[in-house]
């Protein structure tokens, strides 16, 4: 993703024949723990442009995956479709755009930022980010388990 994210910010630079910082933060990864919660992140990134005023609806921005995802590609798109609907427990692109849907009915009337997939290293249940933890070894020591609004993340600790 990093690779991605320098190539598109050198080019986007080149063609506008700019410089300085393309993309507002680094890319940042959060591991998640079952479909339910990857469901939700995807939604939570198809509406990254509603919460940036862009757009009103998700259906609005061409380079979201929500359009692939309700009108696939005829040809072979950007997502794996397969390999997406056993990720997410659905066993037909019908019923994953339902889902879609469903979740996006539930989100959009809330598109404010939510730390947990900002600002999270995982999103899971509790014994699964002990895990996670754990295998951060050092790095993990400074990160804490929190109760979220929408389940338990794994964080950076906040000073006081």
């Amino acid at each position: 993703m990093q690779l991605i994210a320098a190539r598109t910010a050198q080019e986007f630079n080149t063609r506008k024949n700019r410089k300085g910082a393309f993309w507002e933060d680094r890319y940042h990864a959060t591991a998640v723990q079952t479909d339910k919660h990857l469901a939700r992140c995807i939604t939570y990134i198809d509406l990254n442009m509603v919460r940036a005023c862009a757009v009103r609806h998700p259906s609005e921005w061409d380079a979201c995956g929500y359009n692939e995802i309700q009108r696939p590609w005829p040809r072979k798109g950007v997502i794996d479709f397969d390999l997406l609907m056993s990720f997410l427990n659905v066993n037909s692109q019908l019923k994953l755009a339902d889902l879609q849907n469903e979740l996006l009915g539930t989100e959009i009337v809330t598109t404010r930022r939510d730390s947990m997939w900002t600002e999270s290293v995982a999103v899971g249940d509790a014994r699964y980010l002990q895990e996670i933890r754990a295998e951060l070894g050092a790095r993990g020591f400074h990160r804490q388990i929190s109760r979220e609004e929408g389940g338990w993340s794994l964080r950076q600790r906040r000073s006081r």
